[in-house]
């Protein structure tokens, strides 16, 4: 008995030692920045004003902008967790031949942002993104936000506290809780998890119309995440599933092209 007792009590310890560890690095693992910020001309992109923005904490981001012409929507776009806006060159592209005006916002903590990163720090810069489109001029009503991946949960956050044109979202999640704990089945990941983002708790106060896409082989947010999400949104909404695609239809030009034609029709031009 005495032996079993041993075993459970090393077991046990074992197991503390390893959610503590886990708890102290759990921003290392649920965010990978990139942090090698090159010029947007280094990177590819043309046409961008670098615009430096202070977060209502004083962390300074950066914004890449291009204004949109007389009469055409705005598009901010909010980047998933991997690398930093400087890899997304093809999609500003796309974007700008598409006619729209154009903001990448580099979190804190990625890119040539400062700061370090967290929930609350990404709500803060969206908001700094936000209240910086709006004093260049750009109406709430002519504002598409695209949020991809990691950004899906900022970008829900910003259109349910703020009034913009349209929410697009690549790749969402109910909350980042329930993406780790799927992950981490032998944790308990709400008790531990600092940045849960809930999504799902917010986007019944979105009043923008929505459009979520969601590759139905996605093995880093399942598809079942994305139905959940669109399921709690209000009307109006669309959902577009791509059959065969995982994470990477995120970067497949379709994706973009249904935003394209989605921010079309529902943001009054001219």
């Amino acid at each position: 008995m005495r032996g079993l007792v041993r075993v459970l009590v090393l077991l046990a310890s074992l197991y503390t030692c390893a959610a503590g560890a886990i708890f102290l690095v759990q921003r290392q693992l649920q965010y990978a920045p990139g942090r090698a910020a090159p010029s947007p001309v280094q990177a590819g992109f043309a046409g961008v004003r670098e615009v430096w923005l202070t977060a209502s904490d004083g962390v300074r981001v950066v914004m890449w902008y291009a204004p949109a012409a007389p009469g055409r929507p705005t598009v901010l776009y909010l980047h998933g967790n991997a690398g930093e806006i400087a890899d997304r060159p093809k999609r500003w592209a796309f974007l700008r031949q598409a006619g729209f005006g154009v903001a990448f916002l580099s979190y804190r903590g990625f890119g040539a942002s400062e700061g370090t990163i967290s929930e609350v720090g990404l709500h803060r810069d969206a908001d700094a993104a936000y209240d910086g489109l709006m004093a260049d001029g750009v109406r709430p009503d002519m504002l598409g936000v695209i949020g991809e991946s990691l950004g899906t949960g900022v970008a829900v956050r910003l259109a349910a506290d703020h009034k913009v044109g349209a929410l697009m979202l690549e790749a969402p999640y109910t909350s980042t809780a329930d993406i780790a704990a799927e992950r981490y089945p032998w944790l308990p990941v709400r008790l531990l998890m600092r940045d849960q983002v809930p999504s799902v708790a917010r986007i019944g106060r979105v009043t923008a119309p929505i459009l979520i896409q969601h590759g139905e082989a996605d093995a880093v947010i399942p598809y079942r995440f994305g139905r959940a999400l669109f399921d709690a949104a209000p009307e109006p909404k669309e959902f577009i599933s791509w059959p065969g695609l995982g994470h990477e239809a995120l970067f497949d030009v379709r994706t973009w092209e249904a935003e394209r034609d989605f921010l079309n029709r529902v943001i009054p031009q001219g």
